[in-house]
């Protein structure tokens, strides 16, 4: 059931993208300003309970739907409502445009225009970046949101619906992201002050969340590139900082490719970006690594999905 969900989940999404301000997305964020609104009084335990009601709340509804679905209507309909729940959180096409939009630009040697597009997506000041920086940037980030729209979901939803848990995996996965972010960068703009507690909650609770999907993407990227070079990549940055999850996929795709990149640690991006080196020195991020990029991901993709389908006819069979 979950190869044929993620399977029909992500033609559709290719097919027919959600689009930006659409009504999921926009009642999430309703719902995350409500939670806390109402619970977030300074303190971690109310950092903590803020965060269960986001985070875990809409998971367990989620949950509770697939069950009842599976005790009325049989699994037909349970595998409806996990295409559902996957088209509203997993896909590309929910960031590419970004990553699409400043590679047509670069292509049309239209530099300003990269850099403008790279200052909105991520929010930084790009109008001195060279366009290997912009390159690097693009690569990092375009990373970094495959790995929390694509596998970081495949992984717990995967892992969850393994134990009969349904799409709850998908929910929580990208719920514990987005509040991480979102009340993180923006309370100013919305006029709504976070307490430093809650943001220190939601953090960690995300590091904690993504610790394993972080190094399963790795683990891929080393497979369908250079094994050896990723996998050194990776030892090197967990040894000088291992909780840091974004710094560890960063390493292997530097690795995989054979790419000088930087990775991000916890500083306060996107306003602010403390980097350091994220592998041994490779080569100069060109516009050409941008399709390079795209493969890796892709055949990164491709094997997961027979790693799925293989596990799911030998469940079958078995």
């Amino acid at each position: 059931m979950s190869f044929v969900a993620i399977l029909v989940a992500l033609l559709i999404e290719q097919a027919r993208p959600l689009t930006s301000g659409n009504l999921v997305h926009n009642n999430v964020r309703v719902w995350v300003r409500w939670t806390a609104r109402n619970f977030d009084a300074g303190q971690q335990s109310h950092g903590w309970l803020a965060w269960s009601f986001a985070v875990l709340i809409p998971s367990a509804v989620t949950l509770a739907v697939h069950c009842a679905l599976v005790a009325t209507m049989g699994w037909p309909a349970a595998v409806i409502w996990n295409v559902i729940v996957l088209y509203a959180t997993l896909g590309f096409r929910q960031f590419s445009h970004h990553f699409t939009a400043i590679r047509d630009a670069l292509e049309e040697e239209d530099e300003e225009l990269a850099r403008t597009l790279l200052a909105r997506w991520q929010q930084i000041d790009a109008k001195d970046l060279p366009q290997s920086e912009i390159v690097r940037q693009v690569i990092e980030q375009s990373v970094l949101a495959a790995h929390r729209h694509v596998f970081g979901v495949l992984a717990w939803y995967s892992v969850l619906a393994a134990f009969g848990l349904g799409p709850a995996g998908a929910v929580l996965y990208r719920l514990s992201e987005f509040v991480a972010r979102y009340w993180k960068h923006h309370s100013h703009s919305l006029r709504q002050p976070v307490s430093a507690a809650l943001q220190t909650v939601s953090v960690s609770a995300w590091q904690a969340i993504d610790w394993l999907p972080a190094r399963i993407t790795a683990f891929g990227f080393a497979i369908v590139g250079s094994f050896e070079d990723t996998i050194d990549n990776w030892r090197n940055v967990d040894q000088g900082r291992g909780s840091d999850n974004d710094g560890i996929i960063l390493a292997a795709t530097a690795g995989a490719l054979n790419l000088n990149l930087k990775a991000v640690f916890v500083g306060d991006p996107p306003r602010r970006m403390e980097r350091r080196s994220a592998a041994r020195v490779g080569q100069t991020p060109e516009l050409a690594h941008l399709r390079t990029i795209v493969g890796l991901v892709w055949r990164s993709v491709v094997m997961w999905m027979l790693l799925l389908a293989l596990l799911t006819l030998a469940r079958l069979l078995g």
